[in-house]
């Protein structure tokens, strides 16, 4: 078959078209024919190899582990292995070819993947494979880091900084179908679309600061992280709280090797004095639960993923190139 291959850490041009040996579904695994697979920021981190800690996480210290990168997909099912019960050759699925939550490779980035079943759902009808690809990563993450908030009740009030990102995009969707009133935070040119994605308000970053506005907010979603810690309290109610995700923009954040670590370090520690940021929670939900938490939102049409631009297969290192410098106007998807 042919796939992506990542043969050392770097630059984006080191990736190349090749062919591999087809994979064979294990025990409890999916075969799956890739239709769709999405660019995120994750899939540079492996591709550059930096911060170099998340070598030492799972991905391979001096080259990837697994050559063929990319971790979200959808596509229809090729054959099961022993003992999957859920699917069947024909199924159009989609879903995180990973089921940790670690920088590494999963192999998306070929014409043919092999799935564990619990990480797959079913993809709704009404739902393209690239709208489908695009949710299982940003969409964990947001779920991940809502579950950190005290529950959200209809009518208070959120801000998503960065809302117009892939995680962004669905953080502003989930508080909107939590009953939240949403303010999402990012450029000019991303305004008309957070107003498609249901934002109540919206704010210009380039023209506006969140913080200095007198407007305070029962959460403050952070994904950029473009603001100290404390400036953002400035925007918080007294009981509010402080979700950051945090970007280093693609490596200009300069953090080679712990990345943003020591950072979310020192808010844990504030957080034993701070009641505005959670205090820190290694439980995590099953990948199994998320999906069906997906599927149902789909389905219901309470998120909707925006497609910017979608790229042959032979183009990977083109559509990550796209990620990095064009501020896409939704999500970057691969076509196998």
């Amino acid at each position: 078959m042919k796939a992506i291959i990542q043969n050392g850490y770097g630059s984006l041009d080191a990736l190349e078209l090749g062919e591999v040996e087809m994979p064979a579904p294990g025990d409890g695994e999916v075969l799956v024919r890739v239709r769709a697979a999405s660019v995120h920021p994750d899939v540079w981190h492996v591709v550059s190899g930096r911060p170099y800690i998340l070598r030492l996480m799972g991905a391979g210290f001096f080259k990837p582990k697994n050559p063929i990168p990319g971790t979200d997909m959808a596509g229809t099912v090729e054959a099961v292995g022993a003992n999957v019960t859920e699917f069947q050759p024909g199924d159009e699925v989609f879903g995180e070819t990973i089921g940790s939550m670690q920088w590494i490779n999963g192999g998306a980035y070929a014409e043919y993947v092999t799935v564990a079943e619990e990480c797959l759902a079913l993809k709704p009808a009404k739902v393209t494979f690239e709208q489908a690809a695009s949710v299982p990563t940003s969409g964990y993450i947001a779920l991940l880091n809502f579950g950190e908030a005290r529950p959200l009740s209809p009518g208070q009030e959120v801000l998503v900084n960065g809302a117009g990102g892939g995680v962004g995009a669905l953080a502003l969707q989930l508080a909107k179908a939590y009953g939240a009133r949403v303010t999402a935070v990012d450029s000019t040119k991303k305004l008309s679309l957070l107003r498609e994605l249901g934002a109540d308000e919206v704010i210009d970053y380039t023209r506006e600061d969140f913080t200095t506005r007198g407007v305070r907010y029962d959460l403050i979603f952070d994904i950029p992280g473009n603001h100290p810690f404390s400036e953002c309290r400035r925007a918080l109610t007294p009981e509010g709280t402080y979700i950051l995700i945090g970007h280093e923009k693609f490596g200009e954040a300069g953090k080679r090797v712990l990345g943003l670590i020591p950072h979310f370090f020192k808010l844990m520690f504030l957080s034993l004095f701070l009641k505005q940021l959670p205090r820190p929670n290694f439980s995590m939900p099953g990948k199994k639960d998320t999906m069906a938490v997906f599927r149902e939102l789909l389905e219901a049409g309470k998120i909707t993923p925006v497609i910017d631009r979608t790229y042959p297969l032979g183009e990977a290192s083109e559509a990550i190139r796209y990620l990095m410098e064009g501020e896409p106007i939704g999500r970057v998807v691969i076509t196998p």
